[in-house]
C-alpha cells in the first residue's frame, strides 16, 4: 500500500527498510554489543536476532532502545527533505505505530488492514514466519479493531489491488485539500 502512495508521487518513508539499512550499517555494532553473536559479516542476522529477542520483553526493549532513535533520525531527515522538495505531505510507514507512540508524531493516521483470516494467511506466507513467531508478534500489537477505531483513514486491502489503489487515491485527495480553519 505504501508503494501505491509512492507511485502517486507522495514521498514515503519505510521504517522497515530503514531498519534493514541500519542493520547493515551503523546499528550492527550496537546490536552485536547488546546481543553477541547476532551479527555476521558486519550485518545483523535477523534470524539470530529474532531468537535472542522474540518472546523476551526485556531483550525487545533493549533492542528498541538501540534501533528506534536511529530510525527516528532517518525519519526526521526524510521529512526535512520532503519539505524542502515542496511535497504537500509525506507518508511514514511505521509498523507498531500505536505500540510505540508514533501516532503523536503525525498529523493523520492511515491504518492498512484486512480481515483477520487474510492477515494471518499473508503473514504466515512470509519467509521465516511460523505460527509461534506470528503469535508472539501479534501479542505485541494493538488489536486491529482498536487500530481502525483510532485511524483517521482506513485502507482495506482485503478486496484486491484495484480497490486498495482507489482507497489510496481517496486518501490522497482528502489530504491534499486545503485546510479550513
Amino acid at each position: 500500500t505504501a508503494a501505491m502512495f509512492a507511485e502517486a508521487g507522495i514521498p514515503v518513508h519505510d521504517a522497515d527498510a530503514t531498519v534493514h539499512r541500519l542493520y547493515a550499517g551503523r546499528a550492527a555494532p550496537l546490536v552485536e554489543a547488546a546481543f553477541p553473536g547476532t551479527v555476521v559479516d558486519g550485518v545483523v542476522d535477523r534470524d539470530r536476532l529474532g531468537k535472542a529477542v522474540i518472546g523476551n520483553g526485556e531483550a525487545m526493549k533493549k533492542l528498541e532502545a538501540i534501533v528506534h532513535p536511529l530510525v527516528r533520525e532517518e525519519e526526521l531527515a526524510f521529512l526535512e527533505k520532503a519539505r524542502e522538495a515542496g511535497a504537500p505531505f509525506a507518508v511514514l510507514d511505521i509498523p507498531l505505530l500505536f505500540e510505540t507512540g508514533g501516532q503523536d508524531r503525525v498529523d493523520a493516521v492511515i491504518v492498512v488492514s484486512a480481515d483477520a483470516a487474510i492477515q494471518r494467511k499473508r503473514v504466515l506466507e512470509r519467509p521465516g514466519m511460523g505460527e509461534a513467531k506470528f503469535e508472539a508478534i501479534l501479542a505485541r500489537q494493538v488489536p486491529d479493531a482498536e487500530k481502525r477505531a483510532r485511524a483517521d483513514f482506513i485502507i482495506d486491502t482485503g478486496h484486491g489491488m484495484d480497490a486498495a489503489r482507489a482507497q489510496v487515491a481517496d486518501v490522497i485527495a482528502a489530504l491534499s485539500e486545503p485546510a479550513v480553519d
